[in-house]
């Protein structure tokens, strides 16, 4: 018997976690949901390629599947709860979900999909182990690995910013520098120094871009929950222009209002880096992530030329 496909995995994580009073540890949550759904131990052993539990990689995209809805968030690392909407949600829904349901946050806020739930109007929960990408148009199996790394890595950036909002402020300004400096700002480690603390002046910390520190660049890294204005941006520039600073870096784990985008726009020197960008460059330059190499194989025709 085939182990559910991750659909079939997001109503019964959805009916565990709204039990829970507290956060739930990641791990505690796939073994519930497997005895929800009654796998065996032969199921439990299944591996998928990088060679992480077939049940628990399948909750595990159930459980983005919830977070892309707003009905649940990983903001301790490795720990689950519905937020209020989550809970709402559950308590006004029958058990088990409606197809239409499961169909709805399977697909919600997506541009791409791994294995999306056949539409044929009766079951949404049928195995989606082959299926394509449900596309207009056929694609190869070039593209659908394409899509299908997009989907990963969007789901990635999801997790980086609920980890970046439960930092402290004083590991993200180390986290934002490690990020700099991994992008090949400032001669050496030495050359990052975190100013931080409640009489910074709006500055969390200094990039010397040579050796000699002739040349600065100036960062603000704030974990804003809301919109960063214009306000804050002109505080900032206010705060280079005091430093007689030409250079600066505003970074923030929420977005920027388009009034502060456009000031930002207006001047000289000012850097913009809103949450999604901060995440995707932590990924590009290897902070906080991780890695695996998969090895696709093509035909060297160079090899068979006579």
């Amino acid at each position: 018997m085939s182990i559910p496909t991750y659909d079939q995995f997001i109503d019964p994580l959805l009916r565990l976690l709204a039990i829970q009073k507290d956060p739930i540890r990641a791990r505690d949550a796939h073994e519930g949901v497997a005895e929800l759904l009654g796998l065996t131990a032969e199921q439990r052993q299944e591996t998928v390629a990088a060679g992480q539990s077939t049940y628990q990689n399948r909750c595990g995209w159930a459980h983005d599947r919830l977070k892309r809805c707003g009905y649940s968030t990983s903001q301790k690392r490795g720990y689950w709860q519905l937020t209020q909407a989550g809970l709402k949600y559950a308590n006004s829904m029958s058990s088990p979900l409606p197809a239409s349901e499961v169909r709805r946050i399977a697909t919600t806020s997506l541009d791409v999909r791994l294995g999306p739930i056949k539409d044929d109007g009766n079951n949404a929960s049928e195995p989606t182990e082959a299926r394509a990408v449900q596309i207009s148009s056929p694609q190869s199996p070039d593209e659908q690995l394409d899509d299908a790394i997009r989907e990963i890595r969007a789901s990635v950036i999801g997790d980086l910013l609920d980890l970046l909002l439960s930092a402290s402020p004083t590991f993200f300004e180390a986290i934002v520098l490690d990020v700099l400096h991994n992008m090949g700002y400032g001669a050496s480690k030495a050359s990052l120094q975190r100013v931080g603390g409640s009489n910074d002046g709006g500055i969390d910390g200094i990039i010397s871009l040579d050796k000699l520190g002739l040349e600065k660049v100036y960062i603000q890294a704030k974990r804003w929950q809301g919109s960063v204005g214009r306000p804050e941006i002109q505080a900032f520039f206010g705060a280079l222009r005091g430093l007689r600073a030409n250079k600066g870096v505003v970074i923030t784990t929420s977005s920027f209002s388009t009034q502060a985008v456009r000031f930002a726009a207006s001047v000289e020197g000012i850097v913009l880096v809103d949450g999604q960008r901060l995440a995707a460059l932590m990924i590009d330059h290897g902070v906080g992530v991780s890695v695996r190499q998969i090895r696709i194989p093509k035909i060297d025709s160079d090899y068979f030329d006579e």
